[in-house]
């Protein structure tokens, strides 16, 4: 089966949104979805975060794929744990099975021993694919996906999907999908003036939330969750109680599931030092309904108050030169409310980089089971 035929017959069964690390098993499907311009295809910088960006994109309504390669079922164990299978969050995986029946290089006959057992281990459903039953076995993905509400898993042996490279006008084409232009802001490097943190990270919050009318907010895990639980309690929140680093590419996924809605990301300095490569997905894709707020109180709160690298690495910074199209980096509580309401005013992608004290408050655990989160998160989504 080609490439271009696996794409379609995906299509059919009503997947609609696809995020990954490349494999070359896969190219020729990743091909034809780079050229499909009703299907999002976004590149991922790693697989856990493919699998943020998919499960932000079911909340969104969507019903999203994450293709990978096997040694990044590896990458992805967290985030499927504490992210996918708590909260029951519908995804495909196309994991190709590199190392299958130990012919490989080297570094995939371990890997290839033992994928089956990890999805054994997880317990995520998964069959083989097989060239004489891919229809079937995308209607079977389908619909338990549905039935358990939990991702579910296709492996991919070498020979069952074409791997001939696509004609270079092909590629051409793909990557000309990606290619939005230079960025609205400069990416210049210049040292900005020195930041003196004023307000703590709840008072920061504080002014964030008063602005918000019914916008969608991902909550990184940890004290925002907490924080921002305690000042108010909105369905429209959702709350990260583990996957730490993936609150940013669950916030792209909704973005890019639901365009016409203005999506807010939670963030914070060590939440986004984990995965600093979806700044780069946000440089390619520039989302104009994203606000990507960072409390940035330069240590691990959670863990004792531990320094994190952001003190030596100006967060803004790195968003100028990702091509946020405009980034704020801010303190005081007028300056983050006025930097807020910019920017829920007019198109981003923006990034708000509130510098907080290390102050922290006496706050309560969110009390809501991951299912009520979710289930209530959608709901408030679908319905506005």
């Amino acid at each position: 089966m080609t490439g271009a035929a696996f794409a379609a017959l995906l299509a059919r069964h009503g997947f609609d949104f696809f995020a990954g690390v490349p494999c070359s098993l896969l190219e020729g499907v990743i091909a034809a979805l780079e050229r499909d311009r009703r299907t999002p295809w976004i590149a991922a910088p790693r697989e856990d975060a493919a699998v943020g960006l998919a499960g932000g994109a079911w909340l969104g309504g969507r019903r999203p794929a994450v293709l990978m390669q096997n040694s990044g079922l590896g990458t992805s164990l967290n985030a499927l744990a504490s992210f996918s299978l708590m909260y029951g969050l519908p995804a495909l995986l196309l994991v190709t099975w590199r190392g299958f029946g130990g012919k490989d290089a080297p570094e995939h006959i371990l890997t290839g021993a033992i994928t089956p057992s990890l999805l054994e281990l997880l317990g995520i459903p998964h069959r083989t694919l097989a060239r004489d039953a891919v229809d079937a076995q995308l209607a079977w993905a389908r619909s338990e996906m549905a039935a358990r509400m939990s991702p579910v898993a296709l492996l991919v042996p070498p020979g069952v999907i074409e791997t001939a490279r696509e004609s270079g006008a092909a590629r051409a084409c793909a990557a000309t999908r990606v290619s939005l232009g230079p960025p609205t802001v400069g990416a210049g490097l210049t040292a900005p003036a020195t930041i003196t943190p004023v307000i703590s990270r709840r008072e920061a919050i504080a002014a964030v939330v008063k602005q918000l009318g019914d916008e969608p907010v991902i909550h990184a895990n940890g004290y925002i969750c907490r924080e921002s639980f305690s000042l108010a309690d909105r369905p429209q929140n959702f709350y990260m109680l583990g996957s730490m680093g993936l609150a940013s590419a669950i916030g792209l996924g909704l973005a890019l599931a639901r365009p016409e809605r203005r999506c807010v990301v939670f963030d914070g300095d060590g939440n986004l030092l984990m995965n600093l490569g979806i700044l780069g997905a946000v440089a390619s894709l520039r989302p104009p309904n994203l606000v990507h707020l960072v409390f940035d109180n330069e240590v691990y709160g959670s863990t004792g108050d531990q320094a994190s690298s952001s003190r030596h690495l100006p967060l803004d910074r790195l968003a100028r030169v990702a091509g946020y199209r405009t980034v704020a980096p801010v303190t005081g509580t007028e300056e983050v409310a006025a930097a807020v309401r910019a920017a829920l005013g007019s198109p981003g992608p923006h990034f708000v980089l509130a510098k907080v004290t290390t102050e922290g408050a006496e706050v309560p655990r969110i009390p809501h089971a991951p299912h009520a989160i979710r289930d209530r998160f959608r709901k408030a989504v679908e319905l506005s």
